[in-house]
């Protein structure tokens, strides 16, 4: 604590002398009252009435005190939780996420999910958005507008192609520009390094930066998504994935072929460990 006026406080040297001084008045009093009383004769404060005489000044003495502690203007301190940091939705925009066995479709239900979790985010929170087919790319840089980032995600259609791991280190590179340069500054739709250069932590660490990865958790084009999963854990970057689909599937016509997609639960479950 500290105290904007604390030459306020210098004030309070009077109140022992107040004591001093109303005691010395009291005891004149006192004799006063014996000796105009004569030897041998009660006075009020002999029968307990000395507590009730002192009642009214201890109280007027300690709002005096209290008076010239609030006169030195106190001020403190407090730490209140603040929830910031950065999050990527990486969504996979791959053709099996048209598929329907998830209503209206695996993409539009991600798209819901995401759409509701920004709104509830606070603004000490920004969040960008990653798109993942064959290739991942930004398509909006890390921001605390939640309009901008909700129109993001309207965006996103279907492609063709998955590259889980590509997807994952699409976000690496939006977290690591999000948190050294500004955002229109790193802006690009252009796919990342597939190697991005990690920032080594102690393991077990972990960053205020996370990644939710939306997808079926197919996977048909190199890097493993595994090891991009290992490239944010050696950052201290979690990654949280959002399973979109059923374990049974359906079939999809993509391009004249019937092709059969289903939910990879295990897949997913080992991205996040």
């Amino acid at each position: 604590m500290s105290f904007i006026w604390p030459q306020a406080l210098l004030l309070l040297v009077l109140v022992p002398l107040g004591v001093a001084l109303y005691r010395a008045i009291g005891r004149r009093r006192l004799a006063a009252v014996r000796q105009a009383l004569g030897p041998g004769a009660r006075t009020p404060l002999s029968d307990g009435g000395w507590l009730r005489a002192r009642i009214p000044p201890t109280f007027m003495l300690l709002g005096l005190v209290v008076l010239t502690v609030a006169m030195a203007r106190p001020q403190g301190t407090l730490d209140l939780p603040r929830q910031e940091g950065t999050v990527i939705l990486a969504f996979d925009v791959s053709g099996s996420m048209a598929a329907t066995d998830v209503q209206p479709s695996r993409l539009a239900a991600a798209q819901k999910a995401a759409e509701q979790f920004v709104e509830r985010e606070p603004s000490t929170v920004v969040i960008g958005v990653v798109a993942f087919s064959d290739s991942g790319v930004a398509a909006q840089a890390p921001t605390d507008d939640q309009a901008t980032v909700l129109a993001a995600i309207k965006r996103l259609s279907p492609q063709k192609g998955t590259s889980v791991g590509r997807g994952i280190q699409a976000a690496l590179q939006a977290i690591t520009a999000a948190q050294s340069r500004p955002a229109n500054d790193y802006y690009s739709n252009r796919s990342p390094s597939p190697t991005p250069s990690p920032t080594p932590v102690p393991p077990g660490t972990h960053g205020s930066a996370v990644v939710v990865l939306m997808s079926d958790g197919e996977n048909n084009e190199a890097p493993d998504p595994s090891a991009a999963a290992q490239q944010a854990a050696d950052r201290g970057i979690r990654v949280y994935t959002v399973g979109l689909g059923t374990t049974a599937g359906t079939t999809l016509d993509l391009g004249g072929f019937k092709v059969h997609t289903q939910l990879q639960e295990d897949a997913l479950k080992a991205i996040a460990q």
